[in-house]
């Protein structure tokens, strides 16, 4: 049946002329596709186009007539700034990459952007550039292919037993995530796991004898990595170091891979010179002579070269055909699996998993939203196989345990994760889990640190991935833990992030819907919850959640003469606030506004009739930075935010000493009405 067998005979068979040809094939096309842009990073390709051609024509199972083939191997250029190698193996294995897309590398409107964006359907299997993502990224690929494995894969079916290669270099090393997630790795035993280390020595400043001393071999091997070391440029000893690899299924692999920046030019071998800039004209010409490259016009493809490089089509439909007739055997042995896993890779099980979300009910007294959406996860979680996630250790207090799910440990793949103290880590593998296009991965920690993790949730929110995360103690709400706890600027920050749904629930209810938009979102989100328990709204109103923001409360059918606007736990300070005014005779308005993203997105006659022009007597109230909010209050409104650290004290007492309370909300209001 099917399995991650040889891809074609020998993959250590011997290397010829033509081989040769090939790499210099892939190096002068991204030489010239840097020149011509007159931008770029030439001196990785030139270096690793060895190791890179080794595992492409030897060892990676893909079919470029199908990218999106759920049993192919996964490739990570984690070294990004050498994207003109990927794109150059991408057309010449028959990738929809033309040679005038190479010509067009850096340009406007071109699919050859200067560092690679996640594209499934060109071949582009995630977004990469800052170093140590893609590293990061390829363990929650693993990850997420284990979890496949074990839970479709039978005996005489190894649908996802695919491996996870990748090529990165110094710099990506002493990215701190990288270590993190190494580290994950190791502990887990993913042996789908094959990176080709490009050791060249060069970071932009120099030598790394300069920042970067330590003994990697020794550190991945502390990590519980099994570690070999080639010489990069020998095609035949990378080859028979990714074929022991490969054959390596207990623990991940890394092949440290001494290579050469910029190889074969004379004037920047070596050199930093190499690595951001344009060899120039006359060192091309230099550099051609020197590695027998014929006298022909820029991006020449020798014909010899494109017939090998061809075969990957060939290959490819041919594997891919197996697998599909194994599926087919598979449906008749397994019938129930094989509907369930036609569901998943479609994204039918979602529908029926919304299906369960919990309705809370106001008489049952207040949930706090971590526990409410403890519950909606638990809820959805008997019918959500796609469901996969955990905590940064911290399940108990984000409420990110699902019960009766297993754990995903060395010895198991069940739905919980124990990411241990790796945010970083956490957001990047989220990725990689997302990437699956099965899985929808969650992750949880406090809101605060988030900061740690931003380099991931931004690289999510580039690539659109359909992802959760859980933070949760989201304000000076959690009181005595201090303004170390306290999350101010973070709101902000995360709703600057272009295509993140930034979702803010007011009560138990809130929080179950913002798990159906989140489960049914194009791209990441983030659901902001409290500590503290807040009371619960009437359900029947907060279905208007998806619309981003809507009248939650209003005193009477009439146009109000003030309109209170708030998110989350502020969203109580606002009904009490509403109760005042009314109790006063004024015609007051509350609007739940739990996602900017969302009730921006909608229609100007839905925006109108939330927040009508006309009124321009509005206060808005949210525990954080008051940034953003002004563009709903207007010039005449009111903000009321914290611009300043917490403190530790009683949640209660930092509200009414901070100013937020129902009191001095009510006083705003007044002062905007000319009624105090």
């Amino acid at each position: 049946m099917s399995s991650n067998k040889e891809v074609k005979g020998d993959e250590c068979r011997d290397f010829d002329a033509t081989d040769d040809l090939c790499v210099n094939t892939i190096r002068f096309l991204a030489v010239d596709g840097v020149e011509r842009a007159n931008s770029g990073h030439p001196g990785m390709p030139m270096g690793d186009s060895p190791m890179a051609y080794v595992l492409w024509s030897r060892f990676l199972r893909h079919n470029p007539n199908n990218p999106k083939w759920a049993g192919r191997d996964r490739f990570v250029l984690s070294a990004g700034h050498g994207s003109m190698l990927l794109y150059a193996l991408l057309h010449l294995t028959g990738y929809n990459f033309s040679i005038e897309d190479l010509k067009n590398f850096r340009q406007w409107g071109s699919p050859t952007p200067g560092h690679p964006e996640y594209d499934i359907d060109r071949g582009i299997e995630l977004t990469t550039g800052p170093l140590g993502q893609g590293i990061s990224t390829g363990v929650g690929m693993a990850m997420a292919a284990r979890y496949m494995s074990n839970r479709y894969d039978k005996p005489g079916f190894s649908f996802f037993d695919y491996n996870i290669f990748a090529i990165c270099g110094d710099g990506d090393l002493m990215e701190g995530v990288s270590y993190e997630s190494a580290s994950l790795a190791g502990h887990l035993a993913l042996g789908s796991l094959v990176y080709l280390y490009s050791d060249n020595k060069i970071t932009i400043e120099g030598s790394t004898d300069k920042s970067f001393t330590e003994d990697v071999s020794a550190r991945f091997e502390a990590m519980k990595w099994h570690v070999q070391k080639v010489d990069g440029n020998n095609l035949t000893e990378v080859a028979k170091a990714i074929s022991l690899a490969k054959a390596e299924k207990k623990r991940p692999s890394i092949i440290i891979s001494r290579t050469n920046i910029g190889f074969g030019s004379p004037a920047k071998q070596d050199s930093a010179s190499a690595h951001g800039s344009p060899l120039g004209k006359d060192e091309i010409k230099i550099t051609k002579e020197k590695l027998g490259w014929p006298d022909s016009p820029d991006f020449f493809v020798p014909e010899e070269a494109l017939a090998r490089f061809s075969e990957a089509t060939v290959r490819g439909d041919d594997l891919e055909a197996v697998w599909n007739k194994d599926i087919k055997e598979y449906e008749v042995k397994h019938p129930e699996l094989a509907k369930e896993l036609g569901l998943l890779l479609n994204g039918g099980l979602i529908k029926d998993a919304l299906e369960t979300l919990p309705t809370f009910n106001p008489e049952d007294g207040g949930v706090a939203t971590r526990s409410a959406s403890g519950k909606a996860l638990n809820a959805m979680a008997k019918k959500a196989p796609f469901l996969i996630g955990g905590s940064a250790d911290l399940a108990p207090s984000n409420n990110t345990w699902l019960e009766d799910a297993g754990e995903f440990a060395p010895a198991e793949s069940g739905q919980n994760i124990h990411y241990g103290v790796r945010e970083h880590a956490m957001g990047s593998i989220m990725n990689g889990i997302a990437l699956s296009r099965a899985l929808i991965p969650f992750g949880g920690t406090f809101l605060v640190f988030s900061d740690y993790m931003r380099g991931a949730i931004r690289m999510a929110a580039l690539s659109e991935l359909p992802l959760v995360y859980v933070f949760t103690h989201d304000s000076i709400g959690l009181g005595e833990d201090g303004p170390t706890h306290q999350p101010i600027e973070h709101l902000a920050s995360l709703r600057a992030i272009p295509g993140l749904l930034v979702l803010r629930p007011a009560d138990a209810n809130e929080t179950s819907e913002a798990w159906r938009v989140a489960l049914t979102s194009q791209g990441p989100s983030a659901l902001i919850l409290t500590r503290q328990k807040l009371r619960t709204l009437n359900p029947e109103v907060t279905k208007n959640f998806s619309k981003g923001g809507y009248v939650l409360a209003d005193s009477g059918g009439v146009t109000p003469e003030v309109i209170l606007i708030a998110s989350g736990s502020e969203v109580e300070i606002a009904m009490d606030s509403f109760d005042e005014l009314k109790g006063k005779g004024i015609k007051v308005r509350v609007v739940s506004m739990p996602c900017f993203e969302l009730f921006d997105a909608q229609s100007e006659g839905y925006k109108e009739v939330v927040l009508p022009s006309g009124v321009s007597a509005r206060v808005a109230i949210e525990a954080a930075s008051p940034q953003g909010w002004h563009k709903y209050t207007g010039s005449k409104g009111i903000v009321m935010g914290i611009e300043h650290f917490g403190a530790s004290a009683p949640q209660k007492t930092i509200y009414k000493e901070f100013g937020l309370t129902s009191e001095e909300l009510t006083a705003q209001a007044e002062r905007l009405l000319g009624k105090s």
